[in-house]
């Protein structure tokens, strides 16, 4: 199959089901919103615009800026940065962290 088909056909999938969502939250919200907190019926448009809305203020706008570059990638740059700041300290300082750590962190069974 070519690659533009495949393309629309995902398109369509997406709106139709960006729809069928507008629709489900249009259905909820006017079933449940004005029972039980005394709140306005809304149309369709008004659920799609929530939807959009809470797109844009939960997951931003554009691409996948959030990921800070694959899975990963943020978890490996603080123990990175973690390991560089644990290798400048003298073996005394290592010692008084580990010990202040193990104080704070670990259970009365766990401090040997």
């Amino acid at each position: 199959m070519k690659r533009g088909a495949i393309f629309l056909k995902c398109v369509v999938a997406v709106l139709v089901a960006t729809f069928f969502f507008a629709w489900i939250t249009y259905l909820l919200w006017n079933w449940l919103v004005p029972v039980l907190f005394n709140g306005p019926i809304i149309s369709y448009w008004q659920a799609f615009g929530l939807l959009v809305l809470t797109k844009i203020l939960f997951f931003g706008v554009g691409g996948r800026h959030h990921s800070y570059g694959g899975p990963g990638v943020h978890q490996r740059f603080w123990k990175q940065r973690f390991y560089e700041k644990m290798s400048s300290l003298s073996p005394e300082e290592r010692e008084a962290f580990k010990k202040k750590m193990r104080e704070k962190w670990c259970s009365p069974s766990d401090k040997d």
